[in-house]
C-alpha cells in the first residue's frame, strides 16, 4: 500500500501543475454528478476555468480516450479507470481480494478491504451479498474517517496536524459535499462515540466496531491489516444489518474468522509480489507515438503537459513504486519531462515517493477519478457509445453478440435509419454457424469445444452448412483472416460482416457486426470499405473492455 504523500521540491513547473490539476478537476466534477454527465457550462461554472480553457481540457481528455462528448455534454469514459487499475496494482489489492470473498463467503456477509486516504477511509475491495438490503458502495467511494467501521483504525495513528486537519474539516459544515458517497446524516438517537474516543479504543482492542454512523440499520466491525514494517496499510472489515445482527452478535460471529483473514493478507503483503513486472518492452515508444499523434490531430487544442500528467500517472503501477529513470522509460518522456509530471502529481496528491524518496507511487486519491463510476458500467453501455459513432461514420447498423449455448445472442445494437432495414433487437438469439458473429465466435473456441460443436451442426437449420468439414473451413478461415462474413445464408437479402473482441487475456468473448441489405452493399465493399472501420472500432472497444476488468474482478469479486 502507498505511502503518506512527500511534500514536492518547490522547483515544480507551476504552469504544469495547474494544467495537470485542470484536467484532474475536470474529471473529479464528472465522477462526482450523479446523472453520469455534465454540460461544458456548468463546468466552466464550477472549475472557474475559462471556456477556450474548458474546451482544450476536454478536447485533450477526448483524444486520450478518458471522455467522451455527446453534443455540449461530456461523460467519463472507462478508460479512466486505468488510474485506479494502477493504484490497486501497485497496492497489491488483487492479492487481498481472495481472502476477502473467502470470508464473505463463509460468513454469508458483505466483506470490505479500505485504505487510509487524508482524513478518509476508502474502498479497494468489496465482496457484496446478494440481497433486497445490500450495502451500496462501490471500489473507490470515499467515507469520512468519523462514519466508517476502519477510520477509528486509521485515526489511531493519526498525529496532531492530521487531527486539526479533521477538526477543521468537521467545523466547515456537514461532510456530504465532501463526501458524495455518504448518505445524509443519521436521524435522530443515541450519539455514535466520537472518533477520538473510538480511536482510543482500537488502539487499544485492535478491534473497531461501527454501530451505524454510516447509516441506521449499517453496522460493521473492521481490523487492521499491516505491512511489511508493521504499520496498518488497511483495513478488512464485516459489514452488516441490524435486522441480521446486533454490532455485538455480529462481532461474535465475524471476528474468529476475521482476524484469521487479517493474518492472511499481513502476510500476503509481507511476501514478495507474486508478479511484479515492469512497464512491457516497448511500452514508452507506444506512448510517445501516441502523444505526438494526438498532438498533431488536435494541434493547439491539445494540451501537453496534462497528457503527459495523466501518461505518468497510469504508468505507476509496480508495487514498490517507479524510479524517475523507469518512468521516463515507460512513458517514453524525457527526464526532465516525466520529473515536472511526477512534481506536479506529488504536489496534488495523487503520487507520492517511498520512504527512500527515489520511487515514486500512487495515492488513493487516484480512485476519484471516476473510477466508481465507471465500475459500475456493464458491458452494453460500455459498448454502445463505440457502436453508435461507428454507425454514424458508415450508416449501416451494428451489433455485438456472445455465444450463448448453440446460438448467438444480441447483447448491444445500435440501429440505422434505412427504408429496409435489419430488424433485430437485443436479446436475439440466432444460430451460431450460418451467421458471421456466430462463426466468428465458434473460431475463437479451443480447439476441442469446436469440435464438439461441428457434429452437431451439420446440417442442422436453413442453410446450415451440410458437413463437418465445410463449417470446418469457414472457422479455419475466420481464424485465419480475423473476421468472418455471411452472405445471404441466414436469409435472402441479409450480408453481414463480423469481427472478435478479445479480453485482456486475449480470449474470444464476443463478436462485432455490421449487417446491411445485399442491395444495399456487396461483400467486396464490406471487405474494403466497411472493415476497416469495424476492426478499429472493436480494438477502442477491447481498450475500454481492458480498463475495466483488470482490477474489477478482484477489487469487486463477482
Amino acid at each position: 500500500m502507498a505511502p503518506s504523500p512527500t511534500p514536492a521540491s518547490p522547483d515544480a513547473a507551476g504552469e504544469a501543475v495547474a494544467t495537470v490539476e485542470r484536467g484532474l478537476s475536470v474529471l473529479r466534477l464528472l465522477a462526482a454528478a450523479r446523472t453520469g454527465r455534465t454540460s461544458r457550462a456548468d463546468l466552466v461554472r464550477a472549475t472557474g476555468l475559462a471556456r477556450s480553457t474548458l474546451d482544450r481540457v476536454a478536447a485533450t481528455l477526448c483524444r486520450l480516450g478518458h471522455l467522451r462528448a455527446e453534443g455540449q455534454d461530456l461523460l467519463l469514459a472507462p478508460r479512466v479507470m486505468e488510474f485506479g487499475n494502477a493504484y490497486l496494482a501497485a497496492g497489491r489489492v488483487p492479492e487481498l481480494a481472495g481472502p476477502a470473498r473467502r470470508l464473505a463467503e463463509e460468513l454469508d456477509e458483505t466483506v470490505s478491504v479500505s485504505v487510509p486516504d487524508g482524513d478518509g477511509t476508502r474502498f479497494v475491495v468489496r465482496c457484496p451479498r446478494s440481497r433486497a438490503m445490500a450495502v451500496a458502495f462501490r471500489v473507490g467511494d470515499l467515507l469520512p474517517a468519523e462514519r466508517s467501521a476502519s477510520g477509528p483504525l486509521f485515526a489511531a495513528a493519526w498525529d496532531a496536524a492530521a487531527w486539526e486537519r479533521w477538526r477543521h474539516r468537521l467545523a466547515a459544515g456537514p461532510a456530504e459535499g465532501a463526501f458524495p458517497a455518504l448518505p445524509p446524516s443519521p436521524g435522530a438517537g443515541a450519539p455514535a462515540p466520537g472518533l477520538a474516543a473510538r480511536a482510543d479504543e482500537a488502539r487499544r482492542t485492535g478491534t473497531a466496531l461501527d454501530d451505524q454512523t454510516v447509516e441506521p440499520g449499517v453496522i460493521a466491525v473492521s481490523l487492521p491489516v499491516h505491512g511489511p514494517g508493521g504499520e496498518v496499510v488497511c483495513a478488512v472489515g464485516v459489514v452488516s444489518h441490524t435486522s441480521r445482527h446486533t454490532v455485538d452478535s455480529l462481532a461474535r460471529h465475524a471476528l474468529p474468522r476475521l482476524r484469521a483473514c487479517a493474518r492472511e493478507m499481513t502476510g500476503a503483503l509481507a511476501r514478495p509480489p507474486e508478479d511484479a513486472p515492469g512497464p512491457a518492452a516497448g511500452t514508452g515508444d507506444a506512448t510517445a507515438r501516441r502523444l505526438r499523434a494526438a498532438k498533431e490531430e488536435l494541434g493547439p487544442a491539445f494540451l501537453q503537459s496534462l497528457a503527459r500528467g495523466l501518461a505518468v500517472l497510469s504508468v505507476l503501477r509496480a508495487p514498490g513504486g517507479l524510479s524517475l529513470s523507469r518512468v521516463a522509460e515507460a512513458t517514453g518522456l524525457p527526464r526532465a519531462t516525466a520529473r515536472r509530471a511526477l512534481l506536479s502529481l506529488t504536489r496534488l496528491g495523487y503520487a507520492a515517493t517511498d520512504a527512500t524518496g527515489r520511487s515514486f507511487v500512487p495515492l488513493p486519491r487516484v480512485l476519484e477519478l471516476g473510477y466508481a463510476a465507471q465500475s459500475a458500467v456493464g458491458f452494453e453501455r460500455l459498448a454502445t457509445p463505440h457502436l453508435a459513432d461507428l454507425v454514424r461514420r458508415i450508416h449501416d447498423s451494428s451489433s455485438i453478440a456472445v455465444l450463448d449455448g448453440d446460438d448467438i445472442r444480441y447483447v448491444a445494437r445500435v440501429a440505422t435509419t434505412r427504408i429496409m432495414g435489419v430488424d433485430l433487437a437485443v436479446g436475439t438469439r440466432l444460430p451460431a454457424p450460418v451467421t458471421a458473429m456466430g462463426r466468428v465466435l465458434l473460431a475463437g473456441l479451443p480447439p476441442d469445444g469446436a469440435e464438439r460443436r461441428l457434429a452437431r451442426f451439420a446440417g442442422a437449420g436453413p442453410g446450415a452448412p451440410g458437413q463437418p468439414d465445410e463449417l470446418r473451413r469457414t472457422l479455419d478461415a475466420a481464424r485465419r483472416d480475423g473476421y468472418a462474413v455471411s452472405d445471404e445464408e441466414l436469409e435472402p437479402g441479409l450480408r453481414s460482416i463480423a469481427v472478435p473482441l478479445h479480453d485482456r487475456d486475449g480470449r474470444v468473448v464476443a463478436a462485432m457486426n455490421v449487417a446491411v441489405h445485399a442491395a444495399h452493399r456487396s461483400v467486396r465493399d464490406l471487405r474494403e470499405n466497411v472493415l476497416p472501420h469495424l476492426s478499429g472500432t472493436a480494438r477502442r472497444i477491447e481498450t475500454d473492455l481492458a480498463a475495466a476488468t483488470e482490477c474489477a474482478d478482484a477489487a469487486t469479486p463477482r
